[in-house]
């Protein structure tokens, strides 16, 4: 990884950035699909109203939006640092997606999935304490 002066305050936020905004911008999504529902028939004119009742809703345009947060989040930290620790580091969004889930669409959460989640936080835990091996150019 390259150093630079305020870099692990960047890396962390962006990161941070990573792990809210994707689930979140799923989140939202997924709120937005169950709102509107599903075609019956796949008439083309339900079709058309269904593709209405996707681009009138407001859930699914904070879902875009948090996900083209998401995005550009990514592709600025990717410039900095080893893909090898964002990758990792940004399974912490599998923890939000747990706590969106439950609070925003009154999902419940079982303890053994808590769990699983727990188990993929204490790996990024441990990832991110490893130190970045980056190939130095030949």
């Amino acid at each position: 990884m390259k150093e630079a002066a305020g870099f692990h305050f960047k890396t962390y936020l962006l990161i941070a950035f990573i792990a809210f905004f994707a689930p979140l911008g799923n989140v939202l999504l997924g709120k937005g699909m169950k709102n509107v529902g599903s075609a019956r028939n796949w008439a083309p004119s339900e079709v058309v109203q269904i593709l209405e009742r996707i681009l009138g809703s407001g859930y699914i345009w904070l879902g875009i939006a948090s996900l083209l947060t998401f995005f550009v989040a990514y592709m600025l930290v990717l410039t900095w640092a080893d893909y090898s620790y964002v990758q990792p580091s940004s399974s912490l969004a599998y923890a939000v997606t747990g706590v969106l889930s439950y609070f925003l669409l009154g999902e419940t959460i079982t303890p053994l999935r808590w769990l699983g989640i727990a188990v993929i936080c204490v790996g990024v835990f441990v990832v991110g304490h490893t130190p970045p091996r980056t190939t130095e150019p030949a």
